[in-house]
């Protein structure tokens, strides 16, 4: 990372709004237009918003708080918010801190989108006992999120067994956790997140067992990878195809790029025609996780390749 990306993150100012407004302005030495920071996502078919593990190198080292986050999005011309639970894991109840989070918001003209939920149990365990306990777990997080104007939370179908037996153990818990969000008009999404959730065949499978109005999924383009020690992997167009009819988000993940400005993994335009062709109108996220750029140059570099491919989508 240069020098001035770390003075960005290092220093401190006693006002959060000029602090992410006059650091995000320099991006590896390189002074953002305003036309770019002020264009507004994509046009009538699609929003774009970001997904806050986007900066999770920066939140881990402390450098960046959750509260931080609405502002960094506007600031790189984001108009909807995807968080990440763990960034602000102790205050799901806490509703001094959401109505704060709330309001700091309403102040960037930002709107909150999903919750991505980890670590709260496994959806789709064996025990009956402990997907009620799963379901349970979830509940504060589908208050947060209608407190702050979410559609959705994600969720992870993770369970044990049989292909089959995983199957119909992950759509129980996920229809247990949508009988709360059906109080709350809150979806519960599924993104493919390893292991066998990452088998388009079989995430599609619990879609259809679950038959819910409240789930659906959340297709990334980069996490198909089902085993990584072995390196079985479903093939990314196949699966973002299979799971679009039940998409009520996306997740647009990138890690590289080429000299031209699109992700090497992932060929954008083929995946958002996929996208486009299904119907889904709505949010499509940027989760930029690679190393090459420091976070908010990935994240722009996304941001810049997407508007591009939702140009020639028309």
């Amino acid at each position: 990372m240069s020098n001035k990306s770390e003075n960005f993150f290092n220093m401190r100012a006693t006002n959060r709004r000029d602090f992410v407004r006059n650091s995000l302005a320099v991006a590896g030495g390189l002074l953002i237009s305003p036309a770019l920071l002020n264009c507004s996502a994509a046009g009538p078919r699609f929003k774009i918003s970001l997904a806050e593990w986007s900066f999770h190198k920066t939140l881990f080292a402390k450098q960046m708080t959750n509260l931080d986050f609405p502002v960094a999005a506007r600031e790189l011309g984001i108009d909807g918010l995807e968080y990440v639970n763990q960034f602000f894991k102790d205050k799901a109840k806490d509703e001094k801190y959401l109505a704060e989070l709330k309001k700091i918001c309403a102040g960037e003209n930002v709107e909150s989108v999903l919750i991505m939920c980890d670590a709260e149990g496994m959806v789709g365990h064996p025990e009956e006992s402990e997907r009620i306990k799963t379901a349970e777990n979830h509940k504060k997080w589908i208050d947060a999120a209608a407190f702050l104007g979410c559609h959705s939370i994600r969720v992870n179908a993770a369970s044990q067994g049989s292909y089959e037996e995983q199957q119909k153990l992950a759509a129980d818990g996920l229809r247990r956790i949508c009988e709360y969000g059906d109080t709350k008009n809150i979806n519960v999404i599924v993104e493919n997140h390893g292991g066998l959730s990452s088998n388009g065949e079989w995430l599609s499978g619990v879609m259809k067992l679950a038959d819910h109005k409240r789930v659906g999924t959340l297709p990334d383009f980069g996490n198909f990878i089902i085993n990584r020690q072995t390196g079985e992997e479903f093939d990314r167009y196949r699966g973002v195809e299979l799971l679009m009819p039940y998409a009520k988000g996306v997740s647009a993940k990138s890690h590289d790029f080429d000299s031209e400005g699109n992700e090497i993994h992932s060929d954008y335009y083929r995946l958002m025609k996929i996208v486009s062709d299904s119907g889904y109108r709505g949010w499509v996220g940027i989760e930029y996780e690679g190393s090459e750029l420091p976070e908010k140059e990935g994240i722009l570099a996304t941001k810049r390749l997407l508007e591009k491919v939702f140009e020639t989508l028309g």
